[in-house]
């Protein structure tokens, strides 16, 4: 039984569906990360009544779209057409879901594909230093482990694993969302709706700095550090202060990071945060890379923002920026159907109504300096770091790293 939303997002001339199936790859079994991202693939390959070509065929014919993606706590499938397409399109996601032909022969197709993204995405240092960072973060929790799986396993993965794991698929919760009355579904007004949060629990830190640290070796020109930890759920009364700080640190060129390393010291090729929206404790990190031999330098200017921030509360015209810019990414983020309608049928499965603007400005008012102080004090104060880079670099970071934190 799928759960239907309708939601009335201003007259369009294209329509959107779609479903959230609740477990992604954290329903991924020992020995088989990555079986949910090639069961994900597979069903959008054929269902009942066409096979691969057809189906895509038929989806062409109308200039429509279907997509799928996996994520730590759900799979995503939409399919997006002209309105007056659209009664016909809808159907197919019904037979993907429930119908899909599940090929064998699709399946070896998809599965050697899911092994060549691996191997390009373990290309990238980046990501590498990433994976790393989780690692001594999560450790064997669901969300230390790439969505797309790891080679080893992806290559003991068999078709009777997928079959098995369908199976598992079918009793998952399903919600769909459009903003077509073909959908049949239950009104969704946000503007009767407000936001319904949970208090957070203490997360645990190893005390040791050197077990909070991790690296990989490269012989490129450039240092990658990731720093930060596991935070809350976006059903905490937590998420919304910790994306002001969010703001503050990495919104537009007044941000502080902006600021810090490429305004006053201009010697980074890449910075941000990275904070996504999770069911469970959600990452919240700082990125940058550097040339290596501005990599002390770098290491140097983000252990004393950190400090900095450790010891001090924001200022209150700090806090009002961040707000305003935090404000303003919300009506950003409302701009494209597609994202709308996405997250709000991910936070549906989450166990949230979805916010409205006026409850979202009044909220985010609330929050004070000292809010903020004091969850950058509870998350922060014994970090995680990731570092990619040379060998000498690596020694130097990792002496100040034990010294520092």
């Amino acid at each position: 039984m799928i759960k239907r939303y309708f939601l009335n997002n201003k007259k369009r001339n294209f329509s959107i569906a779609s479903i959230w199936i609740k477990g992604g790859s954290d329903m991924d079994v020992i020995n088989k990360k990555g079986i949910n991202k090639i069961l994900s693939s597979l069903l959008t390959r054929g269902c009942d009544g066409f096979d691969n070509f057809e189906l895509s065929e038929y989806i062409e014919s109308y200039g429509a779209e279907l997509n799928q993606e996996v994520f730590e706590d759900g799979i995503s499938i939409s399919i997006k057409s002209l309105n007056e397409h659209f009664s016909k399109l809808l159907p197919l996601l019904d037979l993907i879901i429930n119908k899909p032909t599940l090929s064998e022969i699709e399946f070896q197709k998809v599965k050697n594909s899911t092994i060549n993204l691996i191997k390009k995405d373990r290309e990238n240092p980046f990501n590498i230093c990433f994976e790393k960072w989780k690692k001594i973060v999560y450790s064997n929790h669901p969300y230390a482990f790439n969505t797309i799986g790891n080679a080893n396993d992806v290559a003991k993965i068999t078709y009777n694993d997928i079959l098995c794991e369908f199976k598992n698929f079918n009793e998952r919760e399903k919600y769909i969302i459009s903003n077509n009355l073909e959908i049949n579904g239950e009104t969704l007004d946000k503007s009767d709706q407000t936001i319904q949060l949970e208090k957070s629990g203490a997360i645990s830190n190893h005390s040791e700095s050197l077990n909070r640290f991790d690296y990989i070796s490269n012989d490129s020109n450039q240092t990658i550090i990731i720093i930060g930890n596991q935070t809350c759920s976006c059903k905490s009364i937590e998420y919304l202060p910790l994306k002001v700080f969010e703001s503050h640190l990495s919104y537009g060129m007044s941000a502080a990071l902006f600021k810090l390393f490429r305004e006053k010291n201009g010697i980074t090729y890449d910075l941000g945060v990275f904070n996504p929206v999770r069911n469970g404790n959600a990452p919240f990190l700082v990125y940058l890379s550097v040339s290596n031999k501005n990599a002390i330098l770098a290491f140097e200017l983000l252990s004393s923002l950190w400090k900095n921030l450790l010891l001090n509360k924001l200022m209150d015209s700090e806090i009002l920026l961040a707000k305003e810019k935090l404000k303003g990414s919300f009506l950003l983020g409302n701009q494209s159907l597609d994202e709308i309608l996405q997250r709000e049928i991910q936070l549906i499965s989450y166990g949230i109504q979805p916010i409205s603007k006026i409850d979202f400005n009044s909220k985010i008012d609330e929050i004070s300096a000292l809010d903020i102080f004091n969850l950058i004090n509870k998350y922060f104060s014994k970090p995680y770091l990731s570092i990619s880079g040379n060998k000498k670099n690596i020694s130097e970071i990792k002496k100040r790293w034990q010294k520092y934190f």
